[in-house]
């Protein structure tokens, strides 16, 4: 079976697994989608969303965080990990969207990464839940469907995305990563894949091993 085959009955299976296709991150616009995903890096989504209410509450967009007292954006995320890089890279963020982008999130791939701490895997997210743009977003659940599937031979992210950027069909990229990442929590784990379980056992190179 080809490739782009695999990948269509991956996307269709995830679709009727999975018919709601979000993002677990909670927010309200484009700048706080930037902000909790930046926050997301080695730490869960579900912390996360702890942790920016009361975060958005103090500082609800690029100006105030442009203003921001680092001491207090560092207390507010602490618990997220790897706070103190964190926290600089936020009031990096709030400053130069304040100051080059006129307080607007671009829409582009290419000056999302200009942005302190912003990779390509927060621009694709940005870029398609907010942008609607076609997006591949490389979580580590993405990489490990993908390489389960035999899709891919890498877990170089940026390798994977441009690899997935053949195989998928663009409008519906975006929603195949977040059910990924549903169903990288769910059933294909990290330390285990529980393939009886699973809807694409019958087409999964991997199956049972």
């Amino acid at each position: 079976m080809r490739k782009k085959e695999v990948t269509a009955l991956a996307v269709e299976s995830l679709e009727k697994l999975y018919p709601d296709a979000i993002c677990s991150l909670q927010y309200t616009d484009a700048f706080q989608l930037l902000i909790a995903t930046r926050l997301s890096a080695q730490c869960t989504d579900a912390r996360v969303n702890m942790v920016t209410p009361a975060l958005f509450a103090e500082f609800p967009d690029a100006a105030s965080f442009a203003k921001a007292d680092l001491s207090k954006v560092e207390e507010l995320i602490k618990t997220c990990g790897l706070y103190k890089t964190k926290a600089k890279d936020l009031i990096g963020i709030g400053k130069m969207i304040t100051d080059v982008y006129g307080g607007i999130v671009p829409d582009s791939i290419e000056e999302l990464t200009k942005l302190p701490g912003v990779g390509r895997k927060t621009a694709n997210l940005v870029c398609g839940d907010i942008y609607k743009k076609p997006a591949v977003v490389t979580d580590t659940h993405f990489i490990r469907l993908c390489n389960r599937l035999g899709l891919v031979k890498t877990k170089d992210p940026r390798k994977v995305e441009d690899e997935m950027r053949k195989l998928l069909d663009p409008a519906k990229s975006n929603d195949f990563c977040h059910r990924a990442v549903l169903f990288g929590r769910d059933i294909c784990t990290a330390r285990r894949a529980y393939c009886d379980k699973c809807p694409m056992k019958d087409f999964c190179p991997k199956k049972g091993v």
